[in-house]
Order: structure tokens, then C-alpha cells, then sequence
């Protein structure tokens, strides 16, 4: 029987894939914001912060909502999560980020003149690919950071030094932020499932660049770990804080 954690990991990454890359394939795909590629920006910058938000409290309680195999790579790398459990979530998540896009594919082909080589999927991507012409080693380098401080976040807001009731609203912000600078450069990823989906039905060049949109955030994820564990981990020794909320008391842990 497939545990529940894995259905809601698969569930919540193909939300989000559909809803906050949806608003992208609009945004630049169909042009939506018009002229404005700022506007574009911030509106798919707010909508991936607001679905995670939601998501959180939603699927949080059961699976603690990674919807991001860059997550549970730290929380894997900061001991917080078996490496049994993390391959499950790993496999739930890419394929919700693929079942994610083909919904995403089927609803929007059916605008008219829609073709994948002109509005695309929301892909990401560097050099041609990216709005500012970014190389591969930019590229590598700004997933790496992104990803690094959105990770850093949601080790330390669900640590028992946060309040658990603000997590939610601290990971939308921190995913809204990172996408703020990131879009013009490789369209963010911080994802990898996020990424593959949309490769997956585009094809061509997104797919071949995939693997720095996979192994970057991964990176990111696992030096994210190392900082957490080493500036903000509980050591043992210390007492609780009155109302404070141990990892233990969330279930994605």
C-alpha cells in the first residue's frame, strides 16, 4: 500500500507545477502582462510563494509539503529524514512535477495557434534560454545560491527555534523572493521536479539543459543542510524553549 506521505508529495508538486508554472506559460508563453516582462516576473514570482503557502498548510500535516526533491535533499543532509524515506518522496515528487505538466500541456493546447516550440511550457533555462543570456556557469552558480537560501529557510522555520503556525508564510515568502531575481536568470527552478516536468513534454533544448536545473538545486539543498546544522540545529544539551516546536512534532520529519 503507498503510503499517504508519497500521494500528497506526488499531489502537492503537481499543483504546483500546474498553478505557479501555469502562471508563467501565460505570463511569457502567451504574453498576458503585455510589453512588461516585470510584470510577468512578479505575478509568476507571487503565484509559486502563494501555492507553496497554501500547500504548506494543506498537505503539511501529512507528508510535511517538500514538493521539491531539493528539500529533502536537506532534510535528508541534515539528518532529519531516512535515506529509505527520501528516495519514496524523490520518486513522488518528479512524478508529480511530470503528471503536473502534462495536465498543465493538455489544458493550454487547446488555445488556439498554441504550439510548444512558441509559448513553451514555463521551461527553464541558460544562454538563449534565459532572459539575460546567463551562461552554464551562471547558471549553475545562481541555482546553487537561490536554492541554498530558499532551503536554509524551511530547515530553520520548521526547527523547533520557529513557530510552526508562521512556517507556511515564511517558505511562500522565501520561494517568492528567490524567484524575484531568478526568473530573468534561468527562469528559477529551485526544483528539479519542477523542472523536469515541463522538460519532459517540452523536449528539445529544455531537456537537454535539464541536468543543471537537477544537480544545481540538489547542491543547493545539501549546502543549505550543512549552514543549518551548522548555525541554527539544536545541540542536545540545550533545553526547550517554552512553546517551542522540536522537527520531531512535524511529520515530514
Amino acid at each position: 500500500m503507498v503510503s499517504r506521505k508519497y500521494v500528497a508529495e506526488c499531489l502537492g508538486t503537481a499543483i504546483l507545477v500546474f498553478f505557479a508554472v501555469g502562471v508563467a506559460t501565460l505570463s511569457f508563453g502567451f504574453n498576458i502582462a503585455g510589453a512588461s516582462k516585470s510584470a510577468g516576473v512578479i505575478a509568476t514570482a507571487l503565484s509559486f510563494g502563494l501555492v507553496l503557502l497554501a500547500l504548506v498548510y494543506t498537505i503539511g500535516p501529512v507528508s510535511g509539503c517538500h514538493v521539491n526533491p531539493a528539500v529533502t535533499m536537506g532534510f535528508l543532509v541534515a539528518g532529519r529524514m531516512k535515506i529509505t524515506e527520501a528516495v519514496g518522496y524523490w520518486v513522488a515528487q518528479f512524478v508529480g512535477g511530470i503528471l503536473g505538466a502534462l495536465t498543465l500541456w493538455g489544458v493550454v493546447s487547446g488555445s488556439k495557434g498554441y504550439s510548444l516550440s512558441h509559448q513553451g511550457l514555463g521551461t527553464n533555462g541558460y544562454g538563449a534560454q534565459s532572459m539575460v543570456h546567463l551562461n552554464a556557469g551562471g547558471a549553475f552558480a545562481a541555482e546553487v545560491i537561490l536554492t541554498m537560501a530558499f532551503v536554509l529557510v524551511v530547515l530553520s522555520a520548521t526547527s523547533f527555534v520557529a513557530s510552526a503556525s508562521f512556517a507556511g508564510l515564511a517558505i511562500g515568502l522565501a520561494l517568492t523572493f528567490v524567484h524575484l531575481i531568478g526568473i530573468p536568470l534561468t527562469g528559477t527552478s529551485v526544483n528539479p521536479a519542477r523542472s523536469l516536468g515541463p522538460a519532459v513534454v517540452v523536449g528539445g533544448t529544455p531537456l537537454n539543459q535539464i541536468w543543471l536545473f537537477i544537480v544545481a538545486p540538489l547542491v543547493g539543498g545539501a549546502l543549505a543542510a550543512g549552514v543549518w546544522r551548522f548555525l541554527i540545529a539544536p545541540e542536545s544539551a540545550e533545553p526547550e524553549a517554552p512553546g517551542a516546536v522540536e522537527p520531531t512534532d512535524l511529520p515530514a520529519e
